[in-house]
């Protein structure tokens, strides 16, 4: 059981085919992410979409511009309905991010489920309460409105 969980949906004037191509591709979370995290991939990375066992490593600029090492698995895919990464190394004791896609009203609802522990105990937790949750919350807060962006209503 994971100690925070967020949750956020999203409707998008798409297919779900087109959802799961732009999804399913992992260099596309660099441009949904915001530049201040200054997310790369790390090479070398085969740029194949998204399949079970597929390893991706990143280093990414959380808090101050230090940069940390953060990789991922995917874990389970089912095209064109949902993927699931969890974080293998990185700065979390526990990151589930499952993504989910149903065809909607002409278009995909996007579902993301997050699930994370702090690592460090009361320490851990005192920094999700300051500053890590409204950090978890602006990125996905920014892939909205990029997404809004990307894919204007039709």
């Amino acid at each position: 059981m994971a100690g925070h969980v967020l949750e956020r949906e999203q409707l998008l004037p798409i297919s779900i085919h087109e959802a799961w191509d732009f999804f399913s591709t992992p260099r596309n979370l660099g441009r949904i992410t915001p530049k201040r995290m200054g997310l790369v991939i790390r090479e070398p990375f085969n740029d194949e979409p998204a399949h079970a066992g597929q390893r991706i490593t990143y280093t990414v600029r959380p808090v101050l511009g230090v940069p940390l090492a953060w990789e991922t698995l995917i874990e389970q895919v089912e095209p064109p309905f949902l993927f699931v990464d969890t974080q293998l190394k990185g700065p979390f004791r526990l990151w589930r991010h499952e993504h989910r896609f149903a065809e909607e009203g002409g278009g995909t609802r996007m579902h993301d489920r997050l699930e994370y522990e702090m690592p460090l105990g009361p320490l851990g937790e005192f920094a999700h309460t300051i500053f890590v949750r409204r950090r978890i919350n602006a990125i996905f807060d920014h892939r909205s409105v990029t997404l809004q962006h990307y894919f204007p209503d039709r």
